[in-house]
């Protein structure tokens, strides 16, 4: 199964959409955490929030997971050994404050088990194949604690935003 989260602080129906019109074409179903979007997808299950307990449950079983380029996400990802899709909210589409998850995404972008796709045609092209995905447990110990101490330093503000 697919999850699909957009984390618990702005809505991003332009990710909620993406992934429901590409559902139909996807041989894993999907799940999507929608927030406080005003989309309503068709073509997937969803619900506006989900539990902590529940999402982590879903998260086990899932085969990727596609979100917002939020550290918390990607953390959590790492943490069930999920690979994660990055979508990133552009600012430009109203969506965000800033483009910092752009710049997150510019860092993290080709480390093991973290994929990106701006465009639905990036996402189609990861989503049908999810078996290929590599896992973020692919990554040798000095990586993880390299990811780790990345991530950490995007957090505390020691790394910029989108510049």
């Amino acid at each position: 199964m697919i999850i699909v989260s957009v984390g618990t602080q702005l809505p991003f129906d332009r990710l909620i959409r993406m992934v429901d019109d590409l559902a139909p074409s996807l041989h894993d179903k999907a799940f999507a955490q929608t927030g406080r979007g005003v989309y309503v997808p068709k073509n997937i299950e969803w619900k506006a929030d989900v539990p902590a307990k529940e999402f982590d449950a879903l998260l086990s079983g899932a085969s990727v997971l596609v979100a917002h380029a939020g550290i918390g996400t990607v953390l959590k990802a790492d943490q069930y050994g999920k690979p994660i899709i990055l979508v990133p909210r552009k600012a430009s589409l109203g969506e965000h404050r800033n483009d910092h998850q752009l710049a997150t995404v510019s860092k993290l972008k080709g480390r093991p088990g973290i994929y990106v796709a701006e465009e639905q045609d990036e996402l189609l092209r990861l989503l049908s194949d999810t078996d290929s995905l590599s896992r973020p447990s692919a990554l040798d110990p000095p990586g993880r604690i390299r990811l780790q101490s990345h991530l950490e330093m995007i957090v505390n503000g020691a790394i910029g935003a989108a510049r």
